[in-house]
């Protein structure tokens, strides 16, 4: 077997990934982190087994249109709109604190205005994959706590996708911005009039063809991407809108449960080529702006979120609860640094610091979170909650 093939390269990623996921479970550990080390170990600036990412890089970026494919079936409109209603206050003041903070870290560190500014974007965001399912499924779909965390998540969710759609274009200025608010209403009447009379149709008429279903899912998905991608916006808006367009249909269920599998396939392969792209041999030249910003992340967001949410009402506990749980860095930020590297945005120090600073906060979050709050894996007999 060729050491560069890509059968290979699979072997080593999903077999590496695997050990390291055994690893990460047993201390509590969110898999990503293991799929990131993974790709640090077995990547360029690692042992070199995977000398060139490139090509996995590319196929990568397939995880990251599902997913928000995946994020748009979810949210039917009407019950997005009142969720996110409850939460739009709490979310928007939050992010101009955390941007601030952000901001003033890189400023600190004297990295560009504009690669301040992506790290103070990387600041807002909370982990979706930490805060979802480390609660209880009980409290997730029954408890005011799941509603609020989900409305919450989601309103950073339309953030993250309203700055990915920016940041792609490498320039956010007033003719880019012009050009996303002609051609998103655009693309979002096109994906309307092609769901309710063409989709809709085909999906009544064949729903009991399963593969059908699931191809026509995945075929709307990507074709709406390439679209977006053609308009000048980017192709993960146009999955996140394909999703969205489909989210009343009584078949969005299904179809959210058959691309699961193939988001996390192409997903593996995300955190791997981030990991892969990490250059250790930096590493002491952003390790302290990472740990300031992992540190204003860990203490200062779950007072933030406390403090806010206990504004507008909620109980004392409640709102100690929900702070530690959106206490720390998200995937999406590592989007965030990934499609801003990409375009030239940022450079690659600016880059690694906010990678190595959601890793930290990954690994330690957990672990607060196991420690002192309900959840299905507490340490405590008393916090854990199926």
């Amino acid at each position: 077997m060729e050491p560069d093939s890509l059968l290979f390269s699979f072997f080593l990623i999903f077999s590496g990934a695997a050990l390291l996921s055994t690893i990460a479970l047993f201390f509590r550990q969110p898999l990503l982190v293991a799929y990131i080390f993974i790709g640090v170990i077995l990547g360029p600036f690692g042992l070199k087994y995977i000398s060139d990412p490139s090509l996995l890089t590319d196929i990568a970026e397939f995880g990251i249109i599902f997913l928000l494919f995946l994020l748009g079936l979810d949210m039917q409109p009407i019950k997005l709109f009142t969720t996110l209603k409850k939460t739009f206050l709490v979310t928007l003041a939050s992010s101009v604190i955390f941007v601030a903070l952000g901001f003033a870290t890189g400023f600190l560190f004297s990295f560009s205005i504009i690669e301040c500014l992506v790290i103070g974007f990387s600041m807002i965001f909370s982990s979706t994959i930490i805060g979802i399912k480390l609660l209880p499924t009980t409290v997730l779909h029954q408890k005011h706590m799941g509603e609020l965390m989900v409305g919450i998540l989601l309103m950073q969710d339309f953030i993250a996708i309203f700055l990915i759609t920016f940041i792609d274009s490498g320039n956010i200025d007033q003719s880019n911005a012009l050009r996303v608010l002609l051609a998103f209403p655009l693309l979002l009447l096109l994906a309307y009039f092609a769901t309710k009379y063409i989709l809709v149709e085909l999906i009544a008429k064949f729903d009991h063809f399963k593969e059908y279903i699931f191809l026509l899912a995945i075929g709307w998905c990507l074709g709406l991407a390439a679209l977006a991608s053609e308009m000048g916006l980017s192709a993960e808006i146009g999955a996140f809108v394909a999703g969205v367009s489909l989210a009343t249909s009584p078949i969005a269920l299904f179809i959210a449960h058959s691309l699961k599998p193939l988001r996390d396939f192409f997903l593996i392969l995300f955190f791997f080529s981030l990991g892969a792209q990490f250059n250790i041999s930096l590493l002491s030249e952003i390790l302290a702006p990472a740990i300031l910003l992992a540190t204003l992340a860990l203490t200062l967001k779950p007072i933030v979120f406390h403090y806010l949410l206990r504004r507008f009402s909620e109980r004392n506990r409640l709102a100690w609860d929900a702070g530690l749980r959106l206490g720390q860095i998200s995937e999406f930020s590592l989007l965030i640094a990934f499609v801003a590297a990409q375009s030239g945005m940022i450079g690659e120090d600016a880059s690694l610091v906010i990678q190595g600073a959601a890793i930290i906060t990954f690994l330690i979050s957990s672990y607060i979170i196991v420690l002192c709050c309900p959840t299905p894996i507490a340490i405590n007999p008393k916090l854990r909650r199926d």
